[in-house]
């Protein structure tokens, strides 16, 4: 067979990453692209999608130039991306009417507002398995309806497709033939029934979107579009796996069963844990997700979404200037024994799970006249395993399982010191794989598993591998008390910033 390798696009907040695996599910070659972020506001998140087309494109050409791969030699396309971040673009031209909206973005806050007064929640919920947040982009499309000019117009028209950046992508790979998603990504719109597996005519009534926007929902393995050859240097290529990031993740580090849970460290965090074939309503302040459909299979999961996790590391490099690099902050926290009783609660863009406060922002308690930045990178580095176990909890109260072990991904996972706290903060074993692109391994999955690249389940599975388990080290009694400040800490961040007025 010429065909060698699976390419997964993994367009993320902070850049894309594009990945070329060989049979084995090892990395043959990969390359990167930062992508700029845009606050025209305070709480407003925005990037620009052509600037993101154009990362794909350049980091797909220069994969295939590091490992001397010629495109014919590639056997399927997988995508997977930062879910509920929002584009409109124009069917003729291909244009974005306005930037794409961030899921990080708290703009539609107020219309969120106005839907819950509405008494619309309860019924929201039930369909979608989410809440109503201006986390999901189904308030982004209300906003660009309202505020960009000409857009109703042009909606009206017919002349409008809406996506998610999965959909973005597929649309310029394929110069605009296909207009797609994948249940995944179309269960984070607060627009998809998540049991109907259908658009829901009711949500797209109250919010006043019209479906003709929307793209057509597909499984998340199997053939779902071809690249163009004049776009895709000349070959044509089937896109045949696609997921959200945290479902791709979750499908990468092979949590086939319900019960098997995983996080990933990225800009947010997000735990997942599989529960089957049947939705469980969350009762602790998770959603519950339609984690991928294959064939006629759907698959759940129950997730918790951190907003703000390595964007929290991120934010002592940019913001405040007191670290140069992600990994001089591990070497900072080491450097003094403990937080030194500060807390860092990053809700720079209000809290997620398990606490839905669209109006928290971030604080910094315990400050004294002692207090050093290593006690602040300290604090980042420390937040974002106590919020990894504000979700964790939930999880296990909603699913009546104690997690005996959790699987690790993503960049902040490099960290030694994070993780060796991470399991004692928790008190279960942390699980590092050998390989921490996991987004990208699930997209490469879901796409290889679409053409028979790879025959089954049970082959992918097999060839996940374990790098380092982290076990909890701390004493019980330790662990709580450090906890229990991180709970009085995060009280203090809450219903802080007022509510927006359109």
């Amino acid at each position: 067979m010429n065909k060698k390798y699976v390419m997964a696009i993994d367009q993320g907040t902070t850049g894309t990453r594009v990945i070329l695996f060989n049979r084995d599910g090892d990395i043959h070659a990969m390359a990167y692209r930062e992508i700029r972020q845009f606050y025209p506001n305070p709480g407003w998140v925005e990037h620009d999608p052509v600037e993101i087309w154009g990362t794909v494109l350049s980091c797909a050409e220069e994969a295939c130039k590091k490992g001397g791969t010629n495109p014919s030699e590639i056997a399927a396309i997988g995508i997977t991306n930062q879910r509920e971040s929002t584009i409109l673009w124009e069917r003729d031209t291909g244009r974005p009417i306005h930037n794409s909206i961030c899921w990080q973005c708290r703009r539609s806050a107020g219309i969120c507002d106005e839907l819950k007064e509405k008494g619309y929640g309860r019924k929201i919920s039930e369909k979608t398995g989410l809440l109503i947040d201006a986390y999901f982009s189904a308030t982004k499309i209300m906003w660009i309806m309202d505020n960009v000019e000409g857009a109703r117009k042009k909606i009206e028209s017919g002349n409008i497709c809406m996506g998610n950046i999965d959909s973005w992508i597929i649309w310029n790979l394929s110069k605009g033939a296909y207009h797609v998603t994948d249940y995944s990504n179309a269960s984070r719109t607060l627009l998809l029934n998540i049991h109907t597996l259908s658009w829901d005519e009711e949500i797209l009534k109250w919010t006043g979107i019209p479906p003709h926007i929307l793209p057509k929902p597909l499984p998340s393995s199997g053939v779902m579009a071809q690249t163009d050859p004049d776009i895709f240097f000349g070959a044509t290529v089937p896109i045949a796996g696609a997921a959200g990031d945290q479902q791709a993740a979750t499908f990468g580090q092979a949590c086939f069963k319900p019960g098997m849970a995983k996080n990933s460290y990225g800009t947010a965090l997000a735990l997942m844990m599989n529960i089957g074939e049947k939705p469980i309503p969350s009762r602790h302040g998770l959603t519950t997700d339609l984690a991928w459909k294959i064939g006629d299979r759907v698959e759940y999961a129950l997730e918790g979404v951190i907003f703000i996790g390595g964007a929290a590391i991120q934010w002592l490099k940019d913001g405040l200037g007191i670290i140069k690099s992600s990994a001089e902050c591990s070497d900072l926290a080491r450097k003094v024994p403990d937080n030194g009783g500060v807390y860092l609660v990053p809700a720079f863009t209000g809290l997620c799970a398990p606490y839905w406060d669209m109006y928290a922002r971030g604080t910094i308690v315990g400050i004294t006249r002692g207090t050093t930045k290593e006690h602040i990178a300290r604090s980042a580095m420390e937040s974002i395993a106590y919020q990894t176990r504000d979700v964790l909890e939930a999880m296990e109260a909603d699913s009546k399982e104690k997690a005996r072990s959790l699987r690790v991904d993503g960049g902040a996972t490099k960290s030694d010191f994070l993780m060796q706290f991470q399991a004692d903060i928790l008190g279960i074993e942390v699980v590092r794989p050998a390989i921490t692109e996991m987004a990208a391994l699930g997209a490469c999955y879901l796409a290889g598993l679409g053409v028979g690249f790879w025959k089954s389940r049970d082959e992918i599975a097999r060839q996940w591998k374990i790098e380092k388990i982290f076990r909890p080290a701390m004493d019980k009694s330790r662990r709580e008390e450090l906890y229990a400040d991180w709970k009085r800490a995060v009280e203090r961040s809450f219903k802080w910033e007022k509510p927006y007025t359109e």
